[in-house]
């Protein structure tokens, strides 16, 4: 059909997650395939051939890669209900510099706490400590990063922050003692069914870790 859509995803990863959030509110249905990342499907080789990275939606039989410009043309195409963007192009360019800063300062040192030494673990949660309160402070009273909706930069930093709860489990890291007004927004967030229903659960995060960590054991 000429508007069926398709996700090539895995179940664990955020940037997945930010386009099943998003195709959730939006409401659009979908055909889902999870990819095993240790042996690649052809699709997915033939769709994302320079990265060969998930997540990719297929749209009308044609790719689009990379989870910040997906959920763009998922806002564009589907344009007529819960939009993620602002219509007002200062508010847009906002949102999309907060999400550039979360791809980088936020992922960056979630990374480090994910995959790295105890001492890279240690810098990661001093990082994560100070660029989550700059994410904070642009939050403020407003019940979302970009205002009264929810909306693309949420839909970027939720899959993180359910990272946060895992973090506490294996690094010791608890957001809530220095960032209380992002848990509250995390926590509202969470309680929308596009999210919760869009994220692993933390046990799962957990075990996914657990897995990664014994993989990257067996290949040193």
């Amino acid at each position: 059909m000429e508007d069926e859509a398709v996700v090539l995803d895995y179940w664990a990863s955020p940037f997945g997650a930010r386009v099943r959030i998003a195709l959730a509110e939006k409401g659009i249905s979908y055909t889902h395939k999870f990819e095993n990342l240790a042996n690649k499907s052809p699709l997915l080789v033939e769709m994302n051939p320079v990265h060969q990275k998930i997540p990719v939606l297929i749209h009308g039989g044609k790719p689009i890669c990379e989870s910040d410009i997906i959920i763009q043309y998922i806002d564009e195409i589907w344009k007529n209900n819960s939009p993620l963007l602002p219509s007002d192009h200062y508010h847009r360019a906002k949102a999309r510099f907060l999400v550039d800063f979360i791809n980088t300062k936020i992922y960056d040192s979630s990374k480090k706490i994910w995959m790295g030494s105890a001492e890279d673990q240690e810098c990661g949660k001093m990082e994560l400590i100070e660029w989550s309160k700059v994410l904070e402070k642009e939050l403020g009273d407003k019940p979302y990063l970009g205002g009264e909706d929810f909306g693309f930069a949420d839909i970027a930093f939720v899959p993180f922050y359910n990272w946060f709860i895992v973090f506490k489990t294996f690094a010791n890291f608890n957001i809530e003692e220095d960032c209380p007004k992002l848990v509250d927004w995390g926590k509202r967030c969470m309680r929308r069914d596009t999210v919760s229903k869009s994220l692993p659960d933390p046990q799962q995060v957990y075990e996914a870790y657990l897995e990664f960590k014994d993989r990257l054991g067996n290949t040193n």
